[in-house]
């Protein structure tokens, strides 16, 4: 995993693994995420990834927009 740059300082996220169809998030409460584009869609995996490499924004978008709309629990 590529850990989150957290550029705001704030973020409930620690890192973030990106594939073609998904984006894995570990979180700061030591939580995994997989959000992938057929449960969570395709746009808002998009822009996940972008908000990932970007390293600001991508806990923000998760509560607000995908937060129960992940594909699979892994921790």
């Amino acid at each position: 995993m590529t850990k989150y740059k957290n550029l705001g300082g704030k973020s409930t996220v620690a890192a973030y693994e990106l594939a073609k169809d998904y984006i894995t998030v570990r979180f700061t409460t030591s939580a995994v995420l997989r959000f992938s584009n057929q449960i969570t869609g395709s746009g808002n995996v998009r822009q996940m990834k972008s908000l990932a490499v970007a390293g600001k924004g991508l806990g923000t978008f998760i509560t607000s927009k995908v937060e129960n709309q992940f594909a699979r629990k892994i921790r």
